[in-house]
């Protein structure tokens, strides 16, 4: 099964490393790519706006399941998928591949803090890596003015950090102009790059309880986090409603 199908989003049926197989080799024949890690706040989102759901559907080359919520769902919908393919884990893989090939790469979003540190950061532990542009996520002009920006760069490689479904948004007008990068939003991930804020420990990571950690380490995404009994209960609802037919 080469997609499996979480609440109208289609999930790509691989593990991380046929994943990184399959990007390696979209990138050595400069092929336009968009890679959408989704988890379940994602899908509750994209079906509540058609316009994001629109971008999954038709725009994503490759949904990755970002979330232990997505592989529970998977499982439960009988049509399991192999492993959590997380945004972060790809992002740092990227950003070691880019080092080793001296590939160039543009970065947008985060606070402006948090991007000056991830500039620091690739200076010093990855300075093969041709960083041509690092922006903050506060800018002021429209999303297709910065992608023209980010097109002038001409980058192999274009990491959004804005948040659902703006990055994705951004990323879909380089897609629509077959743009020749990989392009991935990465949420918060230049957060946890930089150091500002520290990522769960993997025994955390291993019994699937980093949504937990990281609540417990920011009370403030309990509403972000509450979505996930809603997601379980619509998950529920379809597999009821599949058995029925």
């Amino acid at each position: 099964m080469g997609k499996v199908d979480v609440l109208g989003v289609d999930f790509d049926n691989k593990n991380f490393k046929q994943f990184q197989n399959e990007f390696i080799g979209r990138i050595n024949t400069h092929q336009s790519t968009l890679v959408v890690t989704a988890n379940p706040e994602i899908v509750m989102s994209a079906n509540e706006n058609p316009e994001f759901m629109k971008i999954l559907q038709s725009d994503a080359d490759y949904i990755t399941p970002d979330g232990i919520g997505i592989i529970k769902a998977a499982c439960i919908l009988n049509t399991p998928l192999p492993e959590r393919v997380t945004g972060y884990d790809l992002f740092v893989w990227f950003m070691k591949l880019a080092n080793e090939r001296s590939l160039r790469v543009y970065l947008i979003g985060a606070k402006p803090n948090v991007i000056h540190a991830v500039q620091t950061k690739i200076a010093h532990e990855y300075s093969d890596i041709q960083l041509v542009g690092a922006e903050d996520g506060y800018f002021k002009e429209d999303l297709e003015t910065v992608a023209y920006q980010i097109e002038h760069a001409e980058p192999d490689l274009v990491f959004a950090a804005l948040g659902s479904p703006k990055q994705e948004q951004l990323l879909s007008i380089l897609r629509k102009n077959l743009f020749p990068a990989l392009m991935m939003g990465v949420g918060g991930s230049f957060d946890v790059f930089s150091g500002k804020i520290k990522r769960a420990p993997q025994i955390w990571q291993k019994a699937h309880l980093e949504w937990l950690y990281r609540l417990l380490k920011e009370p403030a995404r309990l509403s972000r986090v509450s979505i996930l009994p809603k997601f379980m209960i619509k998950v529920c609802q379809t597999k009821r409603k599949r058995s029925k037919r």
